[in-house]
């Protein structure tokens, strides 16, 4: 099967945004006051293919562990399956 997954990478909590301060700052401060804050991360989409959704969430992880896709002390990621073709 395959399956289209999403790759989230976010700086953790606690640490320090500054492409996401000077967003909000020069840029959505200036349109509105309503937005209370702004991060800015990375979005990566696959096209995989697998025989599961576990297989291929394992697979992504796994390409963003092993080949330093982010950085674990900064960084958090969200692994997500947000589409499948060839049935359930």
């Amino acid at each position: 099967m395959r399956f289209t997954v999403e790759l989230i990478i976010m700086n953790k909590e606690g640490v320090r945004d500054p492409e996401g301060e000077t967003l909000q700052k020069y840029v959505v401060e200036k349109f509105t006051s309503k937005f209370l804050s702004t991060r800015v991360g990375k979005y990566l989409r696959f096209e995989v293919e697998g025989s599961s959704r576990e297989e291929v969430v394992e697979l992504v992880k796994r390409l963003a562990n092993e080949r330093r896709l982010y950085n674990p002390l900064v960084h958090k990621i969200e692994v997500r399956v947000v589409g499948q073709d060839g049935g359930d």
